[in-house]
């Protein structure tokens, strides 16, 4: 499902601010973004095709499942896409969510698998996004994709995250991960879309190498508000 086609019209509705990006500067940017996107996730998906095939196998022997999560996401214009991820959960385990709506992550979450757990710490659960790259649904740069009820709850700013595709890693991510509330993840979001650059992105890149290294910011201890989607 795609949306796109609305975005000039609801863009144009509520006036939102213009970015500090130059048009030719941002057509630039996503030149080399999606040509650096394509070389590096190809590249990645060969050197790690053995890794991910052996975490594969690994899920599937400790757990009952498939290896793989696929669940629908915001991406670029508000169309939606399919998003991959290594199962991290037991199968069939129940969706909670924060107040704020964003989905519960926790140290003692028992839903998490053992082998889930190390995957989570070490963002590994994150790899199959390599090939969500290589089809041009994400960016290895950009604002975390939501789920598509959460366009519900964007105020108006917050429509500049789908100006671009989608990251794997991101400013959000950078700044505090999961420990940030949903609304200040956002507004983190649309200054990165503000502020287009490939330094920018290079910044991100290598700060991400130091939280993974780290394993910071991939869990929230606070109490779930209501059931939901899992949108970690």
């Amino acid at each position: 499902m795609c949306t796109g086609w609305l975005m000039p019209f609801v863009r144009h509705w509520v006036d939102l601010p213009s970015s500090r990006v130059s048009a030719d500067v941002r057509r630039a940017h996503r030149y080399m973004k999606r040509s650096g996107d394509v070389v590096a996730s190809v590249l990645g998906l060969v050197l790690l095709s053995p890794a991910m095939l052996l975490i594969a196998v690994a899920i599937r022997a400790t757990s009952r499942g498939p290896a793989l999560f696929i669940q629908p996401r915001l991406g670029l214009g508000g169309c939606t896409f399919r998003m991959y991820k290594f199962r991290t959960m037991a199968h069939g385990a129940p969706d909670l969510r924060h107040a704020d709506g964003t989905t519960l992550t926790s140290d003692h979450d028992p839903r998490v698998t053992r082998l889930g757990r190390l995957l989570r710490r070490t963002s590994l659960d994150e790899l199959p996004q390599l090939w969500n790259v290589v089809r041009g649904d994400m960016s290895l740069v950009g604002p975390r994709p939501e789920l598509p009820d959460g366009l519900s709850r964007y105020i108006p700013d917050h429509l500049q995250r789908l100006d671009v595709r989608p990251g794997i890693t991101g400013w959000a991510a950078v700044n505090g991960r999961n420990d940030l509330p949903l609304l200040q993840r956002r507004e983190l979001d649309v200054w990165y879309v503000r502020h287009l650059s490939v330094w920018l992105d290079i910044r991100i890149l290598f700060l991400t190498l130091a939280i993974v290294f780290r394993g910071t910011g991939v869990n929230r201890d606070t109490p779930p508000a209501a059931q939901g989607e899992n949108g970690r």
